[in-house]
């Protein structure tokens, strides 16, 4: 059996055109190594698998090669020399360097000292370092390679040249595996390749690590859903399917196609995270100017501008907006499930009706409690009556008058017709002026006695029921019919019209069940010219008794009284 060499070894960049996405430090050290114009004391950091060790030990070779007299296959393995700082940390593993640095190379022109993971020094290893890495024989380049640059030591920075390693971008990284499959003889599709980069998360070592175990699950024939299962990623098939049922308003699917994602092992956490990059990617596919922001391959590329037209972008604003207070509140939720299923339902009734939802964020369609169990309709029928009875009329609030209330005197205060009882009732204000169409509903004719007869019927059922102001306004005044059963009425001032407003759908229920004619509506008005049969507020209570006995006037003026 053959000895298998995995890919990251058996590809690693043997010359600086072969590193992947660090053109431009390439080609510094290049033009470094033609003018001998290298430092002595070369720092290479930046996250893992970018090439750091392997730009190292390609410089290490290059030095040297600069000689005509020497051929280029010579590889100076006798001149370069590989320490790992992990393992030999100590100030004796320094010392022993040192030593080794005073003896010039036997071929060649330069020694070159490879230091890995330098920052694993320690304080004492680094400061024995300093002298030496100051000021080094000028046969010997130090090349130091480390993944966190903050832990080393500002003396130790300050001796070195640093070279800061990027990460390999999406695109770099499924080029370079597309010329591995050509070589390797494997068949393999664009947006598979572009799951394995996009996976690698800008390290060239990971993605070849992937891709090789891709391999062995899937043979030489490398397809999208094959990397998704092997990989145990959420394809961008779910994300759309999602989105579909989202922008349809189909709640009862999105939560099923949520509960297939929870069935796969992943969590709400990583599956809301990509959900908000998605509705990201079809807010950056709707205009050209920002096309190049997709990072994503031809199929999938097609399918996100396809979608991008269907997604308007206040939804996408509004989603990218839920979605992203779902991920802050997340870990402090105690029942995480709910909060992305809530955040799901939300999203999907941003484009409902408008009409529907006039008194709540979302809306339940009536599906949502069909597709549930038994158990869970009992539990439901509340919620369900109140979404039916919502649907079924129309509730509009109109604006509360602001009545201009007289500052009240001492005897104003000891003084009031308003019932506790009144007091604490709930102010609710419907709005009458528009009327509901009630076409296909009887409409009996009737006179206009039998019309005061059951008007005062009412004011007595008010009386009976402790709601005396109510019953003296609406005894006020006798109803006049008029045509197409316009019932008008007439009121004495703006705080009994403002009271009777409120109290007019209930005496119009009772007329119109008493009358069998729903086509009747009443029409109040103002007219504060006539004689009041009534007084409410003291003032009037007190220019009434004025009216009956003019000596009250004198009363109050003899003994100085305020009103």
């Amino acid at each position: 059996m053959e000895h298998f060499i995995v890919s990251a070894r058996k590809y690693r960049p043997q010359n600086f055109e072969d590193v992947i996405g660090q053109q431009a430090i390439t080609n510094t050290l290049e033009n470094a190594i033609k003018n001998n114009h290298l430092a002595q004391a070369l720092l290479f950091t930046g996250p893992r698998g970018v090439g750091k060790t392997s730009c190292a030990r390609i410089l290490a070779k290059k030095i040297n090669q600069q000689n005509a007299e020497i051929s280029a296959d010579e590889d100076f393995a006798f001149n370069i020399f590989e320490l790992d700082a992990a393992s030999n940390n100590s100030v004796d593993d320094i010392r022993s360097l040192t030593d080794q640095v005073r003896i010039p190379p036997q071929t060649g022109k330069y020694k070159v000292y490879i230091i890995d993971e330098v920052h694993m020094l320690s304080q004492a290893a680094f400061n024995a370092f300093l002298k030496t890495l100051e000021e080094p024989p000028a046969h010997a380049i130090f090349i130091l390679a480390t993944t966190e640059k903050h832990k080393i030591i500002p003396t130790i920075l300050s001796r070195c040249q640093i070279f800061d390693f990027k990460r390999i971008g999406v695109l770099d990284a499924k080029n370079y595996l597309k010329v591995i499959c050509e070589k390797e003889s494997i068949t393999a599709e664009d947006d598979a390749l572009h799951i394995i980069a996009q996976k690698a998360d800008g390290a060239m070592r990971d993605a070849l690590s992937i891709f090789d175990r891709v391999v062995s699950f899937s043979g030489n024939i490398l397809t999208r859903e094959a990397v998704t299962e092997n990989l145990n990623v959420l394809d961008y098939e779910t994300y759309f399917n999602m989105t579909d049922l989202l922008l349809e308003n189909k709640i009862p699917q999105v939560l099923n196609a949520f509960n297939t994602v929870l069935g796969k092992g992943f969590e709400g956490h990583h599956f809301i995270n990509g959900l908000a990059s998605h509705f990201r990617d079809l807010l950056v596919a709707k205009d050209k100017a920002t096309l190049a922001l997709l990072e994503v391959g031809d199929t999938a590329k097609k399918k996100y501008l396809g979608q991008a037209t269907k997604a308007s972008i206040p939804f996408l604003m509004q989603s990218i907006k839920k979605a992203n207070d779902c991920d802050l509140n997340y870990r402090a939720s105690k029942n995480q499930r709910l909060l992305v299923e809530l955040t799901l339902m939300q999203i999907a009734s941003i484009t409902f009706d408008g009409e529907k939802k006039k008194l709540a964020n979302y809306i339940i369609p009536a599906t949502f409690f069909q597709a549930l169990s038994p158990a869970a309709k009992e539990i439901a029928k509340p919620i369900q009556t109140k979404v039916e009875t919502i649907k079924s009329k129309t509730i509009v609030e109109e604006p509360k008058p602001v009545i201009k209330k007289p500052l009240l005197r001492n005897t104003e205060r000891r003084a009031s017709s308003l019932s506790l009882k009144s007091i604490h009732q709930k102010k609710v204000v419907i709005k009458t002026d528009v009327e509901e169409n009630f076409d296909k509903h009887p409409k009996d004719v009737f006179t206009e006695e039998i019309l005061q007869k059951l008007w005062k019927d009412y004011v007595d059922i008010l009386n009976k029921k402790g709601e005396r102001s109510m019953a003296s306004i609406i005894g006020t005044d006798t109803p006049k019919l008029g045509e197409k059963f316009k019932i008008s009425f007439t009121v004495p001032s703006k705080l009994m019209e403002d009271q009777f407003k409120k109290g007019r759908p209930k005496l119009l229920n009772f007329l119109r069940e008493k009358l069998n004619n729903f086509g009747i509506s009443i029409q109040v008005k103002l007219n504060e010219q006539i004689e009041k049969k009534f007084a409410y507020t003291p003032i009037e209570k007190f220019n009434k008794m004025k009216e009956m006995n003019p000596l009250i006037e004198k009363l109050r003026q003899t003994f100085e009284l305020d009103m």
